[in-house]
């Protein structure tokens, strides 16, 4: 969709106002709108305020949508329709340069590196301007998106005869301190011996009820046909398992059970021990 002469006269005027560098954020900010607005015609089936035959649904207002680009900052209004939704593909996971420097930051702040520091890794990429700190929170709020979808979704459509649960402690930053962190995760087992991670959480610590809401959770989202239940010995645990999965058979994990059978041998008999249970279970 092409600018018409008063538009483009008045985005004209505004750009010798404003300095070379902000000339391009502007004009690229305009020609970004420009493709947004024409994509959503053409979902649509008719542009604003025209009457077509075509036409699928209703515009319903916009959201903002803040897009960060080698130009900088653009400031861009994503249609909202009254059925339906509409999600430019010009948006959609980033594109080239700017999904590489996208990338590297969501995987800076996974491995925890400061806010500082990435600010120093943008920069050795090429982009000058750095990042700030809410930059970073800004790009990564989509991986926040990724993970709510991975552990809210559905588990109906797959049984899972075979699960095990564990948890693992990890520092977590809450509110000023640093404190530990319990992070409890289930993996199913299908029929077919593929394995999928079913679902995760984190709490202050491996309490019955905590565990107890944990797997409600699994089963309010689907989970079903659990046959047998494989975890570590924590009391807590298998009354949870019990409460929850009833009918379903528990068994001990086979690597804390070794844990606990080598802790309490001598260092040099270690190996012969653990060839010795290794036969049993096979």
């Amino acid at each position: 969709m092409a600018l018409d002469q008063s538009a483009l006269l008045e985005l004209l005027g505004e750009l010798k106002l404003t300095d070379v560098t902000d000339r391009i954020r502007v004009a690229t900010e305009t020609l970004y709108q420009e493709l947004i607005d024409a994509e959503a015609a053409a979902f649509i089936g008719a542009a604003p305020f025209e009457r077509s035959a075509e036409r699928i649904t209703q515009r319903n207002g916009t959201r903002p949508r803040t897009l960060t680009t080698t130009a900088g900052d653009l400031e861009l209004r994503l249609p909202k329709l009254r059925q339906g939704s509409f999600f430019p593909s010009l948006l959609e996971r980033r594109r080239r340069v700017d999904q590489a420097l996208f990338a590297v930051v969501m995987e800076a702040y996974v491995h925890g590196v400061s806010t500082r520091k990435v600010d120093d890794l943008v920069k050795a990429l090429g982009a000058d301007t750095g990042i700030s700190k809410s930059e970073v929170s800004r790009i990564c709020a989509n991986l926040d998106e990724d993970v709510a979808a991975f552990r809210d979704r559905a588990l109906a459509d797959t049984t899972y005869p075979y699960v095990f649960l564990d948890a693992t402690y990890c520092k977590a930053r809450v509110g000023r301190r640093v404190v530990s962190q319990a992070v409890v995760v289930a993996i199913g087992v299908a029929a077919d011996g593929r394995r999928e991670v079913l679902g995760f959480e984190v709490g202050e610590t491996e309490s019955q009820p905590f565990w107890t809401s944990f797997l409600r959770s699994l089963k309010a989202r689907g989970l079903d046909g659990v046959k047998l239940v494989i975890s570590d010995a924590h009391t807590g645990l298998i009354s949870a398992i019990e409460t929850v999965f009833a009918g379903s058979s528990w068994q001990r994990c086979r690597v804390h059970f070794m844990r606990n059978v080598l802790s309490n041998v001598p260092k040099a008999s270690g190996p012969m021990v653990a060839s010795i249970i290794r036969t049993i279970f096979a």
